[in-house]
């Protein structure tokens, strides 16, 4: 193959396409792009680039060696690319243009009118974009900078993103009308020792962060845990129906327990609790815009029942 001119970025984002996903119809659909005019960008940069990227058979599609060699190269281009944008738009002006921001589930329904508002009232021109997903998602994609910035609750001891600290939460016992501990507000920790648990599926970090609360609290690894809601609101109807008893952010209470056959319990002091945060990637061009950003949910939030840090 001869070499031509230079490669355009379209050809490279359709090249990183396929290599990610080794299947012309799905790496289209990742980018937005028909599967031919992909087809065509691929082929049109092995012609630039004068080498064989892929292997192309009826049921699969290969890299080459080249295509292997290639392939994190043209990552880093398009992530040098990502950064020069990136960049240009926090200089031209900070809280306009888009603004993707990474938000778990169980912190989402609770939080998200505080900064739906803060975003309507005082950024205006800011063009935020909200996506709902569980924490190790959402680190790839901060990773990959499908997402600027993250919702979350931390810590989360990952190299490469820092943490701005929002607020602390405190965990309540929420049980079924008729529990001996429902109502209380001095319930010990140990009380968790040997509750029927009820918790949200594997991947949530609510879950993770209830079982430490569980095993400080002394609760045997062995002790059996049920398992079967995907969300809050499952799970609180599983507690209303008599099958266990789970814990909640204090945000959450009062939108997950108002449709009744519910109570809560407090716990004494210390509170197991939980800190939620906003996380960037460390060094990003708009960390200052962040940073703003982030003083201004913590006034948002200062009417919530949650502890505002700083």
């Amino acid at each position: 193959m001869k070499r031509g001119k230079q490669p355009s970025l379209a050809q490279l984002r359709a090249f990183a396409a396929v290599a990610e996903y080794l299947h012309f119809r799905d790496a289209a659909a990742s980018i937005g792009m028909s599967q031919p005019a992909l087809s065509g960008a691929v082929s049109a940069l092995e012609e630039a680039l004068g080498v064989q990227l892929v292997e192309r058979t009826t049921r699969k599609v290969l890299l080459s060696s080249a295509g292997e060699r290639l392939a994190a190269r043209t990552r880093a281009v398009l992530d040098a690319v990502g950064e020069l944008m990136e960049e240009a738009e926090a200089v031209r002006a900070p809280f306009t243009g888009v603004l993707r921001l990474g938000v778990i589930p169980t912190v989402a329904p609770y939080l998200l009118p505080n900064v739906l508002r803060l975003v309507h009232d005082k950024y205006p021109e800011l063009d935020l974009q909200v996506h709902e997903e569980q924490t190790s998602s959402l680190l790839d994609g901060l990773a990959a900078g499908r997402l600027d910035l993250l919702l979350l609750a931390v810590p989360l001891g990952v190299p490469g993103i820092e943490e701005l600290p929002l607020f602390d939460e405190d965990f309540v016992l929420v049980t079924p009308e008729d529990h001996w501990l429902g109502g209380r507000q001095d319930i010990p920790r140990e009380a968790l020792r040997e509750l029927p648990l009820l918790l949200l599926d594997e991947g949530h970090c609510l879950r993770d962060q209830a079982l430490d609360i569980c095993r400080e609290a002394g609760r045997r690894d062995g002790t059996p845990v049920t398992t079967t809601a995907a969300g809050l609101s499952t799970l609180v109807q599983l507690v209303a129906g008599g099958l266990g008893v789970t814990l909640l952010p204090r945000t959450a209470v009062d939108v997950e327990t108002g449709r009744g056959g519910l109570q809560t319990g407090w716990f004494a002091d210390p509170a197991p609790a939980r800190r939620v945060a906003l996380a960037m990637r460390s060094g990003a061009a708009r960390q200052g815009e962040f940073e703003e950003f982030a003083q201004a949910l913590r006034d948002a939030m200062r009417s919530l029942p949650v502890r505002v840090l700083g």
